[in-house]
């Protein structure tokens, strides 16, 4: 029964590591917040103006990770992971305290934000968690890459990426995210070709990556020591990316995905598309929802107006 209802941290929990993007050591506390909070970023190296809410209308740039920034041009970066891992642990509402301007990229996953995060005794609020649920099926094409999402009881993302590089190749997975397993997207992390790199840093970008924290691939192999944790990593990653960003949402969202040759932008892009077409969507509350089980029953309410 308590999955009827909105979750949050019951104690603080802390991590700390570099910023794959700016090189900087960061300090992120998650910290227990209250009824339909939602996900709040809170800059404590800044004394005023340091108030980030995760919003898909908050995204400033979608370039290689999901940056955050506020009305005060006051900003977070690389995001999505440790959104991924709230929303697949079961937590709505959380106050993220952050010494710096990027989440920790720790090992490239999501896999040690959940680990903690499974371990931790989540506290049930009084408020049922909201869903939005998909009524009728949504496109969005831009150049080669293409999203759609249709009607669902459940997420579920139908992922392909097509790479010439033979290494990463043709890949693609379908998930449901009620009733799978889902380690194997936990675990798998960020990745670039390794052809890529001298360009990414000539951005500003990457400056704290290593083969610690990102899959490498070369011409005709991974140059990571360890190999591949799983053989789909690099379409897994593609998913949890998504899973993060749609979090942006601020709703769980009920419906099928499917995505081909996405990313950070295309997602953004397609969660304002959404919002746009009111009629194509309605929220409703869960009776009896088990985000790792089955869905037993739920009602729908009258359609509540998005303050998006």
């Amino acid at each position: 029964m308590q999955e009827i209802y909105q979750k949050t941290v019951s104690t603080p929990v802390s991590f700390k590591g570099v910023g794959l993007h700016s090189g900087k050591n960061c300090k992120i506390t998650i910290l227990p917040a209250g009824n339909d909070q939602g996900i709040i970023f809170k800059r404590i190296d800044l004394s005023k103006n340091n108030i980030i809410k995760a919003n898909y209308e908050n995204v400033s740039s979608a370039k290689l990770c999901t940056t955050l920034e506020n009305a005060f041009n006051v900003r977070v970066s690389t995001v999505e992971h440790l959104l991924a891992a709230l929303y697949i642990r079961g937590i709505d509402n959380a106050i993220i305290e952050i010494d710096n301007e990027e989440v920790p990229i720790m090992d490239g996953s999501a896999k040690d934000f959940s680990r903690v995060f499974k371990k931790l005794k989540l506290k049930v609020l009084e408020k049922k968690r909201k869903f939005l649920k998909i009524l009728e099926k949504i496109e969005l094409n831009f150049g080669e890459k293409k999203i759609s999402i249709e009607p669902s009881e459940s997420l579920k993302v139908d992922f392909t990426l097509n790479y010439k590089n033979k290494i990463i190749g043709n890949q693609r997975n379908l998930v449901d995210f009620k009733e799978n397993n889902l380690n194997k997207i936990i675990e798998s992390r960020t990745f670039c070709l390794f052809e890529d790199i001298e360009s990414i840093k000539k951005l500003g970008l990457a400056k704290g990556g290593s083969l610690d924290n990102a899959i490498v691939v070369g011409a005709d192999e991974v140059l990571n020591k360890e190999g591949l944790r799983n053989t789909k990593e690099f379409v897994n990653h593609k998913i949890l990316d998504l899973a993060g960003d749609f979090v942006l949402s601020g709703f769980r969202i009920c419906g099928k995905v499917i995505c081909n040759q996405g990313g950070h932008e295309l997602t953004n892009m397609f969660l304002r598309k959404i919002f746009k077409l009111k009629d194509s969507f309605t929220i409703i509350e869960n009776e009896k929802v088990n985000i790792t089980g089955k869905t037993l029953n739920s009602y729908q309410s009258n359609k509540i107006a998005v303050n998006a």
